[in-house]
């Protein structure tokens, strides 16, 4: 069994304002697009209202369609600060939110994917397409590697992520992912419980930060 932990949170956690020092800016990775279901915009307001509530500050990938749209403008509805990220190829694709207080445009997918990760202290996955899954896989394979103890909670709203999370189980069972190789993160199922999930697994204490990964290869 894959180590997909489903803590029992403390929701009334939510309702605090005070976020201990490790914990700053949260990346969140999601879909351009909206998909199908209500449910994934609605998620995406409430965690971007939550980490305003909690004065995180929420690192995305500077768009301004779907559900990046959505949790960037929830977050800066409820008070919050943005940093936005975004390779100058896609600005007009994904149409690029010029209301954040802070929007980086670089020049490559790999610079923009470094800065998001040197700008947050956890990362939380939201429904979203292949950039999304490619970016959740990533900081799985990093933070399998050792290269960094921040906080991965998968948002599985409405049972999205269910078939990734199978296939990391039959990678497992197929002992592809081995002993001493496990992926650690955590799975929550209801919004309100993605921002407690992280604060609970925040490490007491984060190192300096890497200056790149590439530098750690």
């Amino acid at each position: 069994m894959n180590e997909i932990l489903k803590p029992a949170v403390d929701t009334s956690a939510a309702k605090k304002l005070v976020v201990p020092s490790p914990v700053q800016g949260v990346c969140v990775y999601c879909g351009s697009g909206k998909g199908l279901n209500p449910a994934y915009a609605v998620a995406a307001r409430k965690l971007g209202k939550a980490l305003a509530d909690h004065n995180l500050r929420l690192v995305y990938g500077g768009g301004s369609l779907g559900l990046m749209g959505e949790v960037a403008r929830a977050t800066l509805g409820g008070g919050g600060k943005v940093t936005g990220i975004i390779p100058d190829f896609l600005g007009a694709r994904e149409m690029m939110l010029k209301d954040v207080d802070e929007l980086i445009v670089v020049e490559s997918m790999h610079v923009r994917k470094q800065l998001m990760f040197d700008r947050a202290d956890a990362f939380v996955a939201l429904p979203g397409g292949i950039g999304t899954l490619e970016e959740l896989v990533e900081q799985l394979t990093w933070s399998q590697l050792g290269r960094h103890t921040k906080p991965i909670v998968i948002a599985n709203i409405e049972g999205f992520w269910d078939p990734f999370l199978k296939l990391l189980e039959h990678m497992k069972g197929d002992t592809f992912i081995r002993s001493g190789l496990d992926v650690h993160f955590n799975v929550v199922d209801r919004i309100e419980d993605v921002v407690p999930a992280i604060l609970a697994s925040a490490p007491a204490k984060v190192p300096q930060r890497e200056d790149t990964i590439a530098e750690k290869f």
